[in-house]
């Protein structure tokens, strides 16, 4: 019988397998790599990405996971206040001049100054509300963050707009999976506050592509993880878990004396089929967007103009970011190399609208849209590639507040891990993942304590003389 059975091979299962890996351990990842939505691939000194590619800093759980692995990481550099528009690109100078400097109606225009004001505000409230406070735990900050703002969503808070007012704020409200009337108004206020504020929360990139960190634990307990393994089941006993799975056309099953469901929430829902009711429920309204990503190598020899940005807004494209991934680079260089590396990033809608698109109908969209905002992208690129996630993101909707506390509740063998148990997407993973690794093995380490009071109990009854 195994110690944990760990179903998903994505960051939170590979996090829950780190800080296992000393433990008799099976990690079961139904695709053929590792990784789940991080996914990148090093190309000389650049990296294509598709997935997870902003990581937390300083006193993070990811920090920890980091060092521990050896995995190096930079803080990114250049700037997350790109946005295309209308024909004009934007980088430079405060925000609060961008909508003098796009072209659009007076009418947008000022709509956009007086939201603009709104949101201002608001996310200095933000800020203020979801601050650590000192003593407070993680769990109880968390559920201030989805506390605040939850009861209405984000297309409510901002009201009716004129078009390119609407485009200006749309493509960072949906930067993760959802439409402005399916988020929550403080998760998109959240968004701005992420945006204007860079390097609190999410900031950090890791060297050499973020597959690197995936691959890296992979590698440490590389035959204890089995890939191609669908798993359908998982049962909860009174002393042990059974799993059940496919591959390679058979069925199959282990036995395991805890297990860690680090999978997205809807097919945790499926796969724990005896978990409390109430959980079970809390699982199925977890809502995931589509993310479908692009990732393009290039060939430049000259500077580009946006070299100096990492992330980019764009309106009125079928993708509403593009990541200079090639600005990493750019970070630590003295004279400008030739070559870059961009990734677009279509979510929610517009996600949704792609995933049944060929794929090679997609990287020309991508690299002709990508033409209209800088010219000539097109004659630079040498190598294209897209990826399609389901599951792209969980994002907060109005009314999530009132499952934390279900998703939360200690569990007596079979924990929870993955990004959708908090807001810090990688961060969230990481953190969720040593989370129930730590309480598989405070399980597994009183299970130990137990049996060996007992064999010295029996042991002490043998050893009795008998009465004469």
């Amino acid at each position: 019988m195994k110690d944990v059975a760990i179903i998903g091979g994505g960051l939170a299962g590979l996090s829950a397998a780190w800080r296992l890996r000393h433990w008799d351990i099976q990690v079961l990842e139904a695709d053929h790599r590792v990784g789940g939505r991080v996914q990148s691939e090093k190309r000389g000194p650049y990296v294509l990405n598709w997935g997870g590619h902003m990581f937390a800093g300083e006193g993070s759980s990811t920090a920890e996971l980091l060092a521990e692995t050896g995995t190096r990481s930079i803080r990114i550099p250049g700037s997350l206040k790109g946005m295309a528009l209308n024909g004009k690109f934007v980088s430079r100078g405060p925000i609060q001049t961008y909508p003098f400097r796009f072209p659009m109606p007076l009418s947008s225009r000022l709509s956009v100054l007086a939201t603009g004001a709104k949101l201002g505000l608001d996310v200095l409230r933000y800020t203020r509300a979801v601050k650590a406070r000192p003593g407070e735990t993680g769990e109880v900050r968390q559920q201030r963050i989805y506390d605040f703002e939850n009861d209405r969503t984000f297309a409510d808070y901002i009201g009716d707009l004129p078009e390119d007012a609407q485009s200006f704020f749309l493509p960072v409200v949906m930067r993760s999976a959802a439409d402005p009337n399916q988020l929550s108004a403080g998760a998109g206020i959240g968004y701005f506050s992420l945006i204007w504020n860079i390097g609190q929360g999410l900031g950090r990139s890791i060297l050499g592509g973020a597959s690197t960190l995936t691959e890296a634990i992979a590698q440490t307990i590389r035959d204890r993880i089995n890939l191609g393994a669908d798993v359908h089941e998982v049962v909860h006993n009174k002393d042990h878990v059974i799993v059940r799975y496919t591959k390679d056309g058979m069925d199959q099953e282990i036995k395991a004396r805890t297990a860690i469901l680090a999978t997205p929430a809807p097919i945790s829902h499926r796969l724990g089929v005896n978990l409390p009711a109430d959980l079970r429920e809390a699982l199925s309204k977890i809502l995931y967007g589509p993310h479908v990503a692009g990732a393009f190598l290039t060939n430049e020899t000259t500077p580009m103009p946006y070299d100096d940005s990492y992330g980019i807004a764009v309106a009125k494209k079928s993708f509403t970011v593009a990541l200079n991934q090639g600005n990493i680079v750019r970070g630590r260089e003295s004279v400008r190399q030739p070559g870059g590396s961009m990734m677009t990033f279509s979510p929610a809608s517009l996600g949704r609208r792609l995933f049944d698109v060929s794929n090679d109908t997609i990287v020309k969209t991508y690299i002709s849209e990508l033409d209209d905002i800088f010219p000539g992208f097109e004659g630079i690129v040498t190598e294209a590639r897209v990826e399609k996630f389901p599951f792209g993101s969980p994002y907060c909707f109005p009314g999530r507040k009132t499952l934390q506390p279900i998703l939360t509740r200690p569990s007596e063998r079979i924990f929870l891990a993955g990004d959708y148990l908090g807001t810090l997407y990688t961060e969230t993973a990481v953190t969720s993942g040593f989370s129930a690794a730590q309480e598989a093995a405070s399980l597994l380490s009183t299970r130990q304590q137990m049996s060996g009071i007992r064999a010295g109990s029996t042991l002490s009854s043998s050893q009795q003389v008998p009465p004469s």
